[in-house]
């Protein structure tokens, strides 16, 4: 299948779980994939290697969606390499978990940084870029517990 054949792909957190599935199969399905990572250059590497083997056009970019800039420059070097942005697919996420108690003020600031205002700077940095069609796709999960 080559449904996106043509287009681009921009998978933050993209080299490893659901952001890896996802970029492969964006792959699949014929668009060119950047994946951003965080750490781990081989998970980001072999991710790349998976798309390439089986005939697609992928590339890691290393990324901190807690440093704004390094969001955008991941931005700019899909449209670099590739030439354009069709979809972009804001996987990247931390958690820190704690009691409300025990919740330090700098791990929550660290959680909107990467949860929400990467989010906000990768889209607005995207449509910089998209044309007709353009897809952003938002991935996130919560869950809370408290009892006294």
């Amino acid at each position: 299948m080559t449904t996106l054949k043509g287009k681009v792909a921009l998978v933050t957190g993209g080299s490893r779980g659901i952001g890896a599935a996802i970029a492969k199969r964006l792959a699949r399905e014929g668009a060119a994939v950047s994946i951003t990572y965080s750490a781990s250059h081989e998970d980001a590497k072999a991710v790349v290697h998976t798309i390439e083997t089986d005939g697609g056009r992928g590339l890691a970019i290393q990324a901190d969606n807690a440093d704004f800039d390094s969001v955008k420059a991941s931005v700019a070097a899909t449209v670099k390499a590739f030439g354009r942005l069709d979809v972009l697919v804001n996987n990247a996420a931390t958690f820190h978990g704690a009691t409300i108690f025990d919740f330090a003020i700098e791990e929550f600031d660290a959680m909107i940084a990467v949860n929400v205002k990467a989010v906000f700077v990768a889209i607005q940095e995207a449509v910089r870029h998209m044309g007709t069609g353009g897809r952003i796709i938002n991935i996130g999960s919560v869950s809370s517990d408290y009892s006294l």
